[in-house]
């Protein structure tokens, strides 16, 4: 999966940086997030492409904003890689690689609040985003079955979402659990 991609989906209706990271950081969040110093240099790169055109146009809060339209070129680019098939195996875990390397530590100690650490978060961002699901089906009114083409697609990715990250809080008690088994272990043995 590319950032390239995900702002051409992102761009269904013309965006600004800003409101594009706004979009990231409130719809997308489950499955990708991205810096303003990632976004501006992108779509710099789309629109010499030719997958985006731009407009300056006043803002409210200071300088003109640069407005971002997606072309027939980006839209082709966009289908295009939606119906090439799944991207499986791509995702990046920035804290598993921590994980991964904390026997550099050399504290199991530093390890545990480690995982305690990133169970509080998954545990915050699993109930943000049960609470946008709430929201969804109240907006909605309606079952999901029965939501638009639009409305079905945002919430089937949403579950996911959920569901990935309670995977990932699972993950989080069964290391916590293994953790305590070691330390209970070693005690034991230093009491003998």
């Amino acid at each position: 999966m590319s950032l390239e991609h995900i702002l051409l989906g992102c761009l269904e209706t013309p965006a600004s940086g800003y409101d594009l990271k706004t979009y990231f950081d409130q719809q997308i969040r489950q499955f990708w997030s991205a810096e303003l110093s990632q976004i501006y240099p992108t779509l710099k790169r789309l629109e010499g492409r030719g997958w985006l055109t731009s407009r300056r146009e006043p803002s409210t809060k200071g300088p003109p904003r640069k407005v971002y339209t997606r072309t027939p070129a980006g839209r082709e680019a966009l289908i295009e890689w939606l119906t090439g098939g799944p991207q499986v195996g791509s995702e990046r875990f920035s804290y598993l690689a921590q994980v991964f390397f904390m026997d550099q530590v050399g504290d199991l100690q530093a390890t545990r609040r480690f995982i305690v650490d990133v169970r509080g978060r998954m545990v915050a961002w699993r109930a943000a985003l049960a609470q946008v699901e709430r929201e969804e089906r109240d907006h909605a009114g309606k079952p999901p079955e029965q939501f638009s083409p639009n409305g079905l697609h945002r919430f089937i990715s949403l579950r996911m979402g959920i569901h990935s990250i309670g995977a990932k809080v699972a993950w989080c008690d069964e290391t916590l659990a293994l953790l305590d088994t070691r330390f209970a272990a070693t005690t034991e043995g230093e009491t003998r």
